[in-house]
């Protein structure tokens, strides 16, 4: 802290914290600024979380805060040392539970890049973009137990201008999420698996959430995930837009649910089942998708009934139905299914489309 002090103060040259290669023990610390100018941080070596949950007096490890001009690059690792944590999860199965602490956190951070560093076995999400605006995050590689629960690669929320590319992302839960207020977001050249796969939401269960806009995700590889690219709404939401999503040139290896749209989104028992999602979902492009698809039903389109989807575009869509761990016919194919759907299909449909 007391380098992070002197370099964030200081008005010579490129200011900057270097972690040198070794392995350092680090409870939770925040970089926190403003700063006299950018601020560079150099992590070759390896920084490991305390395992004791008692350590932490709120839900995060690493925090960047308050900074315009941050770059964090080194080829080192954060190792969040989560196994011990994770059996103390509860929030997949309530909704009123303790966050454990996330990894790295970026919020109210302007203009940074993130490049060349590893984050393993985070406690919750590994990386967690809020309220910032114009960050490139590039050349990562995240991994978690495919069994970790809650162990997101990178989560970002009422944020803007965010990038995405170069990076293998193998986790517990989604490689990518994006939560309320997410505003031209790119995520190229992910290769991500295992995992829930990319998604967009869930959406709609807080009341003031912001929409989200202009996702652009191409040119990755999905490979074994639980889902490839998703959008999910909770079933009795609030009201929200989400609009202006294309997803392109992905290929889909042994995916559960390839291409699905989930508004009737409740991983509780308790949800009102006579309501419907009030998320508009509209001006979506699944394009040029390709692959195998672990589920017969390789496209699920689920809208809401009170707001169905609108503008729904299935372009060059080529699933086959491989039925990993599945008693599969031979030559049984796979199927498509919509529900309160509206749009369009060009070009190639495999399973034939349901639009």
């Amino acid at each position: 802290m007391s380098a992070w002090t002197e370099a964030c103060n200081s008005t010579e040259g490129r200011p900057g914290l270097l972690i040198p290669n070794g392995t350092f023990f680090v409870g939770p610390v925040t970089f926190k600024g403003p700063c006299k100018g950018p601020m560079m941080v150099q992590l070759q070596g390896v920084l490991k979380a305390s395992p004791n949950l008692a350590d932490y007096d709120s839900d995060n490890w690493v925090v960047f805060q308050y900074i315009d001009g941050l770059v964090i690059t080194g080829g080192g690792t954060f190792d969040g040392q989560g196994a011990s944590a994770w059996p103390h999860n509860q929030c997949p199965k309530s909704q009123k539970c303790n966050l454990l602490p996330t990894s790295i956190k970026l919020s109210f951070v302007t203009n940074a890049t993130v490049s060349d560093i590893q984050s393993i076995n985070s406690k919750l999400f590994h990386m967690l973009i809020f309220g910032s605006k114009n960050i490139s995050l590039h050349s990562l590689n995240i991994t978690a137990p495919g069994d970790s629960p809650n162990t997101d690669g990178i989560h970002i929320g009422s944020s803007s201008n965010i990038s995405i590319n170069s990076s293998v992302i193998a986790t517990g839960d989604d490689c990518v999420s994006l939560g309320s207020g997410s505003v031209n977001i790119s995520i190229s050249n992910v290769a991500c698996g295992p995992g829930h796969g990319i998604s967009v939401g869930s959406l709609g269960k807080y009341p003031g959430e912001a929409d989200v806009s202009q996702v652009l995700v191409r040119n990755c590889t999905l490979t074994g995930t639980m889902n490839g690219v998703r959008i999910k709404t909770w079933q009795d939401s609030n009201v929200l837009k989400a609009r202006d999503f294309t997803f392109e040139d992905i290929i889909m290896n042994d995916v559960y649910n390839p291409i699905i749209i989930d508004q009737r989104y409740c991983p509780y028992a308790k949800c009102n089942d006579k309501a419907s999602s009030r998320v508009q979902i509209s001006d979506v492009s699944f394009r040029r998708i390709r692959g195998t698809s672990a589920s017969k039903v390789a496209v699920n389109l689920v809208c809401s009934e009170s707001v169905p989807c609108k503008n729904i575009e299935l372009s060059d869509i080529d699933l086959i139905y491989k039925g990993v761990g599945e008693a599969t016919t031979a030559g049984e194919a796979a199927t498509a299914t919509c529900l309160n759907v509206n749009g369009i299909s060009t070009g190639k449909q495999n399973p034939p489309s349901c639009i």
